[in-house]
Order: C-alpha cells, then structure tokens, then sequence
C-alpha cells in the first residue's frame, strides 16, 4: 500500500467497521471525493512518506471493538479538524466532512474515553496528594480489575464448553 492511499485505507476501515457503508458505489464515490483532497492537499509530495503513516499503524494495536470505537472516534476527530481549514465550497470536501460527522455522531462515547484517558496521562504521579488519593483508591481498582478478569475468564470458560471441535 503507497503512502498515497492510506488516507482513503483508514476512512475506508472506519466506515465499513461502523456499517456506515455497505454499498460500493458510495465507497466508489468516496474514493474519488478523497482522491480530490489529495491533490488539494498535495499529498503526493515526496515528504508524505517520511516517518511512515501516522493512523493506520495505530489501529494494528487496538483490537476488541470497544478499543477501536476509541482510537476511531479520535482519527475521525482529527479528520474533520483538518477539514474544517479546507475549502467547504468543494462538494468532495462537503461531502467528507457530512460522512465523518455522521460518524462522530455514531460514536458519542469514544472521545470521553479518549479525554480520559488523556487525563490520566497528565497526572503528576510525584505529587504527594495525589498519591495519597491513589491509594485510597487501590482497593476499589483492584477489585474493578478483578471483577473484570473473573468475568472474561467465565465467558471463555463458558465458549469452551460450547464448543465441540
């Protein structure tokens, strides 16, 4: 895959992943709104190709369907940030934009996480406060961590018996 059509790769997988799209005439339409932007943006300059892609290989990482609902919600964010400076009388540029609104919409919950775990990010853990207020908390993390190990190992468990290969 070049450099050149990643940007249509991750909007492809986002879309598809959502149910957005099962027709290949909107993907079609899609792909030559996108090829568009491209040259709008000029993405065929030598330098897109230094330091490799900068979304797709971020999504080989998230794996269950709540993880990518998260990372998803954030590219699409970011997508839409980059459109916001483009020039909105371009129908293709219109017509990308209304696409990854409606996906944000499908994804109200993936951009509080992502803020979340933003947050924790930021925490000043050589703070004596709030280490102090950390493990105050342990027990009832602990407990969430176990209460969520025990119920994956229980649903494996479960599917085991199921099964008879």
């Amino acid at each position: 895959m070049t450099c050149q059509t990643y940007s249509f790769f991750v909007l492809s997988v986002v879309m598809i992943y959502f149910g957005r799209f099962g027709n290949s005439l909107i993907l079609a339409q899609l792909q030559n709104d996108i090829d568009q932007l491209k040259a709008d943006f000029n993405s065929s300059h030598s330098d897109v190709a230094d330091g490799g892609p900068i979304f797709t290989e971020k999504l080989i990482n998230w794996t269950e369907r709540n993880e990518k609902r998260i990372i998803l919600s954030q590219i699409v964010s970011m997508y839409l940030e980059i459109l916001q400076n483009a020039d909105k009388s371009k129908a293709h540029v219109r017509h990308i934009s209304e696409e990854l609104s409606t996906l944000k919409d499908s994804l109200p919950d993936g951009l509080k996480k992502m803020k979340d775990l933003m947050d924790l990010t930021k925490l000043q853990m050589s703070d004596l406060k709030i280490q102090r207020k950390a493990v105050n908390e342990l027990f009832s993390v602990l407990k969430k961590l176990l209460e969520t190990s025990t119920s994956f190992k229980r649903k494996r468990s479960q599917s085991q018996r199921r099964c008879k290969c």
